[in-house]
């Protein structure tokens, strides 16, 4: 009809153009094979078979279903129903693959000599770096992953398979071993915690024995990054350390200050090798093509180079091949000319992966690298046109497009793994993306020149240093800021919640009205939890004199000296946690830091202790076993320019209206049960007038010394640390001594040492003493009432005098 004027939908605003809808043809056979792999990880062969025979009848009768409709009109039901097909042929596969792989893992010989705990030697191929692993006590432990080749077990019967070990050894000897390296390891065996393809544990009882050198690849990659730590060497210890783990995944040198920072921050990944740190070298690659007017044949040749190149840099595990697949692959599309290409590239590189190693459906960095790398080509496009419609210049909404969608798309991964929402991981990655490329480039040029040209490289790591202290500055600055972290629900439940809340908000955000008002709700419960994790927290309570930290399986107890002072006895083994505890004490300032003995269940933390804050003395035992519980404690000092102290006992140490008074060791103890915990600094504090004993991890041996050589009114105390996490090892006549009215346990929850035992806090509560433990009620505080004595958990009013 003329006269009329066309409406919206039948002439779209030419100004906003339209976004072509996402190539989704092979994301549900990726999603069905992910899904069922991981499924079959955990429930095993036989019910993965008939999930698989199931599906594969189903997706047969569809396709023959479809197969005889080929004429019928409808596209968009042909279309969904040829999806239905690409899913049932995913869920086959994926349990073919997973099946197969499972009764390799579940052999009755390995199976067996795992259940018996059996000695055995081994003879296996290393899969991945070895990495350090805290565990209570035993510092330096090792986590090596490999494939099995041989096994001979107990009577000389020798077992020839394929199947994973994974291997754990305190001795120096596994530390330098390389991926693909053939060794000989004897120790025993022990069962898998399952959800993998590990068929055992193997506990090494000794060094590895090598058999021929690394690959060529490796020695290699070896040569390349020994050069980047040369040139990285004359650099501050923070942008020197973080440089080769920003490049290259090496971490050696990266301060426990610097690391904890980033981790609270939200930019761990940057210490890893990821796909971004792929896309970036492949892009200025790419870049440098263009400049040069080479074609996209040469342009992909070039950046197939510098990809295989790059792999051997940072050394051809299996995360890095990982890694190399997803960064290569928007790029790869790019280069062909064909954007839209990418998500269906994503989709079968995540199918062949799954199908080829099916462990990696459970592996949480598999899943971060996919939704990052999803969510830079489903997301990030779309809110970068969205910015540049309302004005945002073209690079500023690219930087804040792109960290953004990955985050979003990470983030109910992270909150499922941590139990945490970051609030500042967004801002401080976003602050963190114009040094990222920089550092990343000059860094792999340092180390490319490092054996041709030391002087180059040199002054290339010089430069990549600024980049990387801009870094961080950032880590730094944002892991101060209060309320960073809130609290969520964890594991499965708690990703699926957050991930349906943000997929519920994506899709309400596109119209307007919504978006507005889910923008207000956001700021203002946003600005709720921050009012209320500030002012109204109740934490700690008035009139505290002890803290027992929740920081695991380890120990941490802060005494008040003043507002936001306060004496700390032992970091506990994270240094997230003891910082976390210290940021809800208010605590800005340590005029002594006390170490009681040199275990990593109780100096592990000591960064996190320094972690924005002045320490100004670490008063620290005689003993100075084992050493590099030490080493690290020294080095958290000098690092934080803190005075060392020594001390014996019979001393008194005065900091402010705390008195520490040393009980023990009263002289050097050998040859007990365990000598570092028997020569734990045994402390009586007074905080205002209430006396608190901190008896370390001293045992029977100990405690019995004390007894013997103290008066029985200098052990008298109103509240008991009881030692070693409550152990049994504990001497009657001693506690009898004490007679605490308050005793708090710090405990780690699910530890596999049987702490606390329960004849022991049977004893103490029939000894008049109100018992409490952190792995139940998190952190402690005992507190002192015009009554005497008071009890507070966190969260939790304070409890009757008791």
């Amino acid at each position: 009809m003329s006269g009329t004027h066309p409406t919206p939908s039948s002439h779209p605003d030419p100004a906003r153009p339209r976004t072509p809808p996402p190539d989704l043809r092979l994301a549900g056979l990726a999603v069905a094979a992910w899904l069922t792999a991981l499924t079959g990880l955990h429930v095993g062969v036989r019910p993965l078979l008939l999930v698989g025979g199931t599906a594969a009848v189903l997706s047969a009768l569809s396709a023959l279903h479809l197969l005889g409709r080929l004429g019928h009109p409808r596209a968009a039901a042909r279309r969904h129903g040829w999806v239905a097909v690409a899913v049932g042929l995913g869920v086959l596969c994926g349990a073919a693959a997973t099946a197969g792989r499972l009764a390799v893992r579940d052999a009755p010989p390995i199976r067996v000599l795992a259940e018996q705990r059996a000695p055995v030697s081994a003879e296996l191929v290393v899969r991945d770096d070895p990495r350090p692993i805290r565990s209570a006590g035993r510092p330096g432990m090792l986590l090596v992953s490999s494939e099995l080749i041989r096994l001979t077990g107990p009577d000389g019967q020798r077992i020839r398979t394929s199947a994973r070990l994974l291997v754990l050894a305190t001795d120096p000897g596994w530390r330098g071993l390389l991926p693909g390296q053939r060794v000989t390891a004897e120790g025993r065996l022990g069962v898998p915690r399952g959800g993998d393809l590990t068929a055992a544990v193997l506990g090494a009882t000794g060094p590895p024995e090598r058999h021929g050198a690394p690959s060529w690849a490796q020695r290699a990659a070896g040569t390349l990054r020994a050069g980047l730590q040369r040139a990285c060497a004359p650099l501050p210890d923070a942008p020197g350390g973080l440089l080769p783990g920003l490049v290259v995944g090496d971490t050696s040198r990266l301060s426990p200050a610097v690391e904890e920072d980033f981790r609270a921050t939200g930019m761990t990944h940057l210490n890893a090798v990821s796909g971004s740190n792929v896309a970036i070298v492949l892009g200025a690659v790419l870049l440098l093509a263009r400049w040069a007017r080479a074609g996209p044949w040469l342009a992909g040749l070039l950046c197939g180079v510098a990809l295989v190149g790059f792999v051997i840099l940072v050394r051809p595990s299996p995360s890095v091949v990982r890694a190399a697949t997803m960064g290569a692959i928007g790029l790869v599309a790019l280069a062909a000319g064909r954007p839209r290409a990418a998500l269906p590239a994503l989709a079968a590189a995540v199918t062949v992966l799954v199908l080829v190693d099916p462990e990696l459906a459970g592996d949480a960095g598999f899943a971060l690298s996919v939704l990052a790398t999803g969510g830079l080509l489903l997301l990030a496009p779309r809110w970068r046109d969205g910015l540049r419609r309302r004005g945002v210049p073209a690079g500023l909404a690219e930087a804040l497009a792109v960290p953004a969608a990955a985050q979003v798309a990470c983030g109910p991964v992270v909150a499922g793994i941590s139990g945490t929402v970051s609030l500042v991981a967004v801002p401080a990655n976003l602050l963190a993306v114009p040094a990222i490329a920089p550092a990343t480039v000059l860094g792999v040029t340092a180390a490319v020149l490092s054996p041709l040209w030391p002087a180059g490289a040199g002054f290339v790591a010089w430069l990549a240093s600024w980049p990387a202290w801009w870094l961080v500055v950032i880590a730094r600055q944002g892991a101060r800021l209060p309320a960073g972290i809130l609290p969520w629900p964890g594991g499965a439940w708690g990703a699926l919640l957050l991930a349906g809340l943000t997929v519920a908000l994506l899709v309400a955000a596109r119209r307007p009205l919504v978006r507005r008002l889910v923008a207000v709700v956001a700021v203002a419960a946003l600005l709720g939890a921050l009012g209320v994790r500030l002012i109204a927290t109740g934490w700690p309570p008035r009139g505290w004199v002890v803290v027992a930290c929740a920081v695991g399986q380890g120990d941490a107890l802060v005494l008040p000296v003043a507002p936001g002072r306060a004496v700390v006895v032992d970091a506990g083994p994270d240094p997230s946690a003891v910082d976390a505890c210290l940021r809800r004490l208010g605590v800005r300032e340590v005029p002594l830091l006390v170490v009681s003995h040199f275990h990593v269940d109780h100096v592990g933390g000591v960064a996190g202790v320094f972690r924005g804050r002045r320490v100004t003395a670490v008063l620290t035992p005689p003993s100075t076993d084992p050493a590099s519980g030490r080493d690290a404690v020294r080095a958290a000092a000098m690092g934080g320019r803190a005075t060392l102290l020594g001390t014996t006992a019979g001393a008194l140490h005065r900091v402010g209206g705390v008195d520490l008074l040393v009980l023990g060791p009263p002289y050097p103890l050998a040859g007990t049960r365990s000598d570092p915990n028997n020569n734990s600094l045994m402390l009586r504090a007074t905080v205002a007038g209430v006396r608190i004993l901190l008896p370390g991890d001293a045992e029977t041996e100990e405690q019995h010394a004390v007894l013997a050589r103290t008066a029985a009114e200098q052990l008298r105390a109103d509240v008991l640390k009881v030692a070693h996490h409550g152990s049994a090892y504990q001497d009657d006549s001693f506690l009898a001594a004490v007679r605490p009215a308050v005793a708090l346990v710090p405990v780690g929850a699910g530890n596999t040492y049987g702490h606390p035992s329960p004849p022991l806090l049977a004893r103490l509560s029939r000894g008049g003493a109100r018992v409490l433990r952190t792995d139940t009620d998190g952190d402690l505080a005992a507190i002192r009432t015009g009554d005497g004595l008071a009890v507070a958990r966190r969260g939790v009013r304070p409890g009757r005098p008791p």
